[in-house]
């Protein structure tokens, strides 16, 4: 398994996105399935697994927590805080909440410490910046949690290069975690790069964007729970214009003899050594084709091709919607 650097860690160059088993998607898969991808990821050499306290409120953490705790030394474990399930009117109905309050980010991790069956979470993330709170406070609570053993990195999510840099000063940032793919370009602007000068390791959650650079989705097919129903690029309006560029994608991926997900993945691993793709699937084939893409090597005329073919301005529908869009602090394209 080749691998890349991550704070004080090496890890996988690929990782896993535990997201997929228990939230997001669709119904969540049966322990039975969660444990045969986690444990066919570790087989395979993975060592980066991602998970977070608002995936199945909690219940991804649980899943992780159970099947990996005998496994616990060989690999890396991320999860993440400041999003989570509430019960807000005391009728056990959890909705999400974005909370970066220091003492909200303490009781969080007590509660994820628990669920991941772990004394220590190796990375730590703020899964969205609160921005009623400076994020400096956020990230010196993170701080705290360092010096006291319960963590061991700090990482950020879905933030621009301005607050990576006012967090980084505040606390060293092992990584940042945003959605990069060749049809979300937006890390391009400017976040890869502050993360390369800066020495952070950027995560890039969806490499395969959400599932549509694998392949056709119908998306009328589509679980009433499936987040893709909320975001415009799956729209009806939007959706037939980006199918035009996946037949192009899909016909560059046939010319190499590989899957259109190891094309989309080997693109964004050789867009620089500090990036490290967290895909994620319920299917252990499809893992297994994903790791595939370690094994591909793209020529820089390819490369132009790919870029040519999915620039910003082609790809119709923002990639969140206008709620979406408002917790987020990333840079956007005109």
């Amino acid at each position: 398994m080749k691998t890349r650097p991550l704070g004080s860690f090496q890890v996988s160059a690929i990782g896993l996105g535990c997201m997929n088993l228990n939230h997001g998607y669709g119904q969540a898969v049966s322990y039975e399935q969660g444990e045969r991808v986690l444990l066919a990821a570790l087989d395979a050499g993975v060592t980066l697994f991602d998970t977070a306290a608002l995936y199945g409120f909690g219940a991804n953490e649980t899943l992780v927590g159970r099947v990996m705790k005998p496994h616990r030394q060989r690999f890396t474990l991320a999860s993440k805080c400041g999003m989570q399930g509430v019960d807000r009117e005391g009728d056990g109905k959890l909705v999400r909440v974005i909370d970066g309050r220091p003492e909200t980010l303490r009781r969080t991790c007590e509660d994820s410490l628990r669920r991941l069956q772990t004394d220590v979470i190796d990375l730590y993330y703020l899964h969205r910046w609160d921005k009623s709170v400076p994020i400096e406070e956020s990230v010196g609570a993170l701080g705290d949690l360092v010096r006291r053993g319960h963590i061991r990195s700090v990482g950020l999510s879905e933030v621009s290069a301005a607050t990576l840099r006012r967090a980084h000063a505040e606390h060293p940032i092992a990584a940042l975690q945003t959605e990069y793919s060749l049809w979300t370009r937006n890390p391009e602007i400017a976040v890869l790069q502050a993360c390369q000068e800066l020495g952070v390791a950027f995560v890039a959650f969806s490499p395969v964007g959400r599932g549509f650079l694998c392949g056709p989705i119908d998306t009328a097919a589509l679980d009433a729970s499936d987040i893709r129903r909320t975001m415009p690029r799956f729209s009806a309006e939007h959706y037939a214009h980006n199918l035009k560029l996946l037949a192009a994608f899909e016909a560059i991926a046939r010319e190499l003899s590989c899957s259109a997900a190891q094309l989309a993945l080997a693109w964004v691993l050789q867009r620089g050594e500090h990036i490290i793709p967290i895909p994620g699937t319920t299917q252990v084939a499809h893992l297994h084709d994903d790791l595939g893409a370690l094994n591909l090597v793209l020529s820089d005329e390819v490369m132009q091709r790919l870029d040519a073919l999915f620039a910003p301005d082609a790809v119709q529908g923002s990639r969140y919607n206008e709620q979406g869009n408002r917790e987020v602090d990333t840079e956007e394209f005109a």
